[in-house]
This record gives structure tokens, C-alpha cells and sequence, in this order.
């Protein structure tokens, strides 16, 4: 088995977002693709687990970015397994520019769950896991603690719809990050790039669904953000932000 996966993309400039390099909701959509890929390559993707009636789902993710890929240019992740226990698996990511520099890493994690019931499953007995782990470093620090923000500095509501919806039927993850990213103008993207992220995924959440953006921004560049309906938080996120001057 491939103890560490890695994947080469193109940047075309249809992905691109308004300062012409990868917006933050592909960087999520590669890290939860190389992590399909990997599990595929040991017969433990979707196809098989199904077949049980389970599904992998993230929990948890956290990036750390000194910069994005650029318009036209090759970018390539790499994962591999860190750690598990009973009902979580720590899966990393390096993420490499077009001349193989190192420009920033991703720490997920991941649950298995009954497809029907939405319970947690034990994974233990998974072993291609414990053969698998690997000393790769990952030099960024695990994610925080989140809270729900109880005293938002500004508040938006939104409603989510058919296309925000995946086959599982709830929102998808790459949807909430879009929701987070366009809680900022177009200006403050153009000064400041994300340096971090941390989001926790706590409540799936159904089509049709009515949820408050709650934001505290009293640091404007270091932002917690809850995405709740009513006293139930469905995602937790801090986003801390470096100007690119």
C-alpha cells in the first residue's frame, strides 16, 4: 500500500478567484479529493464502504497558507495517515507550489458513520490504518477549541438551497467555507489573504434550512465565525487573515 498519495492539479483560470489564484473552497475540495484518492488506492474509499452502509465524512479541518497557486500554474498535494483511534482518523496534507516548494498544510479529521443512522462508527479494527500511520511531520498546530459566538459583532442570515446540497443530502462542506468567505468584501480579500483556517463541522445541515452567520471580528484579521440555528450550531470557524502588503 502507498503509505503517503500525492496528486498533481492545474490552476485554469475558470478556478481562479478575483486576485487570480485558488480560492479557498477549491483548496477544500482538493484536500477532501486527495483524501478520496488515497483511501480509493487501499479499497477503503466510497464504492467499499457503502457496500456496509458507511461513509467517511470530515470532521475537521484546519489549513495553514503562506500563499495559493497562481493562474496557470501546476500545484500538488500530498497525504498520509498521522494517527486514529476509535472513532477518528488524522489525515495530513502538504501543499506545493509549481516548483515544489512547500507554501502551506492541512490537518483533517475523519469519522466513519452509519449511513442511515448518522451514528459514528468504530474504526479501530481498521488495519489498514495502524499499517499505514506515518512520522511525516506536519509543522502546523492542531486546531483550537471552537465556541458558538455568543456576541457576534455582526450577524447575516441565509437560507441554503438545492445546490448547496450533496449526495448525502445535507450541505456540503466546500458551501459553508463559500458562506464564510463572502461574509468579506471584495476589498479586504484584495489586502488580506487566508493564512489560517479552523473549522469544526458540528450538525449536518438540510436543504431549506434558515441559519445566522454570527461574527466576531473585534480582531478584524482574526475572525470567529458560528454558522447556528437558533442555540444550535451547525459549524465553527476562526479565520485569521495576513495582509499582502
Amino acid at each position: 500500500m502507498i503509505k503517503e498519495f500525492s496528486n498533481t492539479y492545474f490552476l485554469s483560470a475558470a478556478e481562479c478567484n478575483p486576485q487570480g489564484e485558488m480560492p479557498m473552497q477549491l483548496l477544500m475540495e482538493r484536500i477532501i479529493e486527495i483524501a478520496t484518492l488515497h483511501a480509493n488506492s487501499w479499497g477503503v474509499g466510497y464504492a467499499r464502504l457503502i457496500e456496509d452502509n458507511q461513509v467517511w465524512v470530515l470532521s475537521r479541518v484546519t489549513t495553514e497558507m503562506t500563499q495559493y497557486p497562481k493562474v496557470n500554474e501546476s500545484y500538488t498535494l500530498v497525504t498520509w495517515i498521522e494517527d486514529y483511534n476509535r472513532f477518528y482518523s488524522q489525515r495530513n496534507m502538504e501543499i506545493l507550489n509549481h516548483e515544489g516548494k512547500t507554501i502551506g498544510y492541512a490537518r483533517t479529521i475523519w469519522m466513519v458513520i452509519n449511513f442511515t443512522t448518522r451514528e459514528s462508527m468504530d474504526i479501530s479494527k481498521l488495519s489498514y490504518i495502524s499499517e499505514n500511520v506515518t512520522p511525516h511531520p506536519c509543522p502546523i498546530a492542531p486546531q483550537g477549541r471552537l465556541r458558538t459566538v455568543s456576541a457576534p459583532t455582526r450577524v447575516s442570515e441565509h437560507k441554503f438551497l438545492y445546490t448547496e446540497c450533496d449526495f448525502n443530502r445535507h450541505v456540503n462542506t466546500t458551501r459553508y467555507l463559500e458562506l464564510l468567505m463572502n461574509q468579506f468584501p471584495l476589498d479586504f480579500h484584495d489586502n488580506n489573504l487566508v493564512h489560517r483556517l479552523e473549522m469544526a463541522f458540528i450538525k449536518e445541515t438540510t436543504f431549506g434550512e434558515t441559519v445566522n452567520v454570527n461574527i466576531d471580528e473585534s480582531e478584524p484579521l482574526d475572525c470567529f465565525i458560528s454558522i447556528d440555528n437558533g442555540n444550535v450550531s451547525h459549524c465553527r470557524a476562526r479565520i485569521t487573515f495576513a495582509s499582502r502588503g
